[in-house]
């Protein structure tokens, strides 16, 4: 068979790959190490009205934008998600994302579980979550408080929470531990190529198999 068919086969859609664990288990380190890893996966842009802080891009690091903005965009369904921080406002915009998805790009996120709820209403087929998990109670505040940015009742106010955010781990597809950073990102990259290839995202499947067959 000609090589012709194969650009056709590799064709497919992308996906939206979740990634929530308690702060200080290690989700925002491996998104970044994601990232740098695999050049067909970018982070997802989110809106928010906050002030833009020093080195910030628009449309790099947030869509930055007004109160009134946000209220518009979100009464009208441009949001995947959203929820309200600290009294400023934070979504992800609907629009750019399908766009990616159906270019064959895909779009990681790192949320929290409530965010995640509300991304699957939204997305359906097209979402993979992974929960991040710490080795050991014991493990987690260790990692708290070597980060050195958290006073003492912050550290107690985040192992606090954390029982409740793993509370939600039987909602995701998927769950790994990460034990050790390398570990934990070869598991995610796994889960990532398995689930590039299933059937329903490969679009280009249907006409490479009706050529095999004649």
């Amino acid at each position: 068979m000609s090589n012709n068919s194969l650009p056709e086969l590799g064709t497919r859609r992308g996906l939206m790959l979740v990634l929530s664990s308690p702060s200080g288990a290690g989700k925002t380190t491996l998104s970044r190490m994601l990232l740098a890893a695999d050049p067909a996966i970018a982070m997802s842009v989110s809106a928010t009205t906050r002030a833009p802080r020093k080195g910030e891009v628009e449309g790099q690091d947030y869509f930055f934008v007004s109160a009134n903005q946000f209220h518009d965009m979100a009464k009208h369904g441009a949001f995947l998600e959203h929820a309200t921080v600290f009294d400023n406002h934070y979504g992800t915009p609907k629009e750019p994302v399908m766009m990616a998805l159906a270019k064959g790009h895909d779009v990681l996120f790192d949320i929290d579980w409530q965010g995640t709820q509300q991304l699957r209403q939204q997305a359906g087929d097209d979402l993979v979550s992974i929960f991040v998990l710490p080795p050991s109670h014991d493990e987690l505040e260790r990692r708290l408080r070597a980060r050195a940015q958290d006073a003492d009742d912050v550290v107690a106010a985040r192992m606090a929470r954390a029982g409740n955010e793993i509370s939600h781990w039987a909602e995701y597809d998927y769950v790994v531990v990460n034990d050790t950073l390398e570990h934990a990102l070869e598991k995610v990259r796994t889960i990532l190529a398995a689930e590039r290839m299933k059937r329903g995202r490969q679009t280009g499947i249907p006409a490479f198999v009706s050529k095999l067959i004649g």
